[in-house]
């Protein structure tokens, strides 16, 4: 789990695991992280954590905020990051599993809204096909496991203890969801389709408009990132929390027209 560590002139004051979606800093007491001093605004800036992935934004701070020694707006945030706020600094710590590098890659693969990256990903669809295929058969042969029945009947009531964990592969295929994706229903690319097969897929203009879909056991989330304004689900602003897609939502993000469906 990525966390914060706090500390002001070389001092450690405390460590903040990030556990929630949004972390809120500032001065005033309901901030998640509230720092008591003059130089930090009220509401100063926030943490945006969406799975391995954290994002930091300036909430129009009087002052500022300042990462390894820039000032910033929107920032990724990447493994020993230190945050400046007046005197404190908060330094970033990131997971150290591998599994978060392979996520942090599936980000910097993000998909912006642009002829060229749109083709590549129409070219990709066909293929991302195939292993959804492949791990269906792979669950498959589990099932002949129980083949061994055809023994004698004294060993088949012995065997019958065993039927409940036979059961327990079953669940992945009850936990599988249908495959989401998107169409562009305006732009240059109108008629693209994107097959959400990634844990998070950006989409949007950096600098403009930027959101996040992730993929979860629940179903698709979008969450806004970037921009003054927030995306729209079927013509209405989206809140700061994740907000959970139904098939065929008409999303609208910097300045284009998607629709979001579940495929069969």
């Amino acid at each position: 789990m990525a966390k914060l560590i706090l500390s002001m002139d070389g001092l450690v004051l405390k460590e903040i695991p990030l556990t929630k979606e949004r972390t809120t800093i500032g001065r005033k007491p309901h901030n998640d992280i509230q720092i008591d001093n003059l130089a930090v605004s009220g509401e100063h800036a926030v943490i945006v954590t969406i799975l391995n992935d954290s994002f930091l934004e300036d909430l129009g701070s009087t002052n500022g905020t300042v990462v390894n020694g820039n000032p910033i707006k929107k920032h990724f945030l990447q493994n020993n990051d230190v945050i400046e706020l007046g005197k404190y600094k908060l330094k970033f710590v990131g997971e150290a599993a591998p599994a978060g590098a392979a996520d942090k890659a599936d980000f910097e693969k993000t998909m912006v809204l642009r002829p060229a990256a749109m083709r590549a990903a129409a070219e990709v669809k066909v293929p991302a096909a195939n292993p959804g295929g492949g791990a269906a058969a792979a669950v498959a042969p589990r099932a002949p496991a129980p083949a061994p029945a055809a023994a004698p009947q004294e060993e088949k009531e012995a065997l019958k203890p065993a039927a409940p964990p036979a059961a327990a592969p079953a669940a992945p295929a009850r936990a599988a969801q249908p495959l989401g994706a998107i169409q562009l229903l305006s732009g240059a690319n109108a008629g693209r389709e994107l097959e959400l097969t990634k844990p998070l897929t950006t989409l949007g203009k950096p600098g403009v408009q930027v959101a996040v879909l992730t993929r979860r056991p629940q179903g698709y989330f979008i969450t806004h990132v970037e921009g003054a304004n927030r995306p729209t689900v079927n013509g209405q602003a989206i809140g700061a929390a994740p907000y959970s897609l139904k098939d065929h939502d008409v999303i609208e993000l910097a300045g284009v027209k998607m629709e979001f469906f579940l495929k069969a």
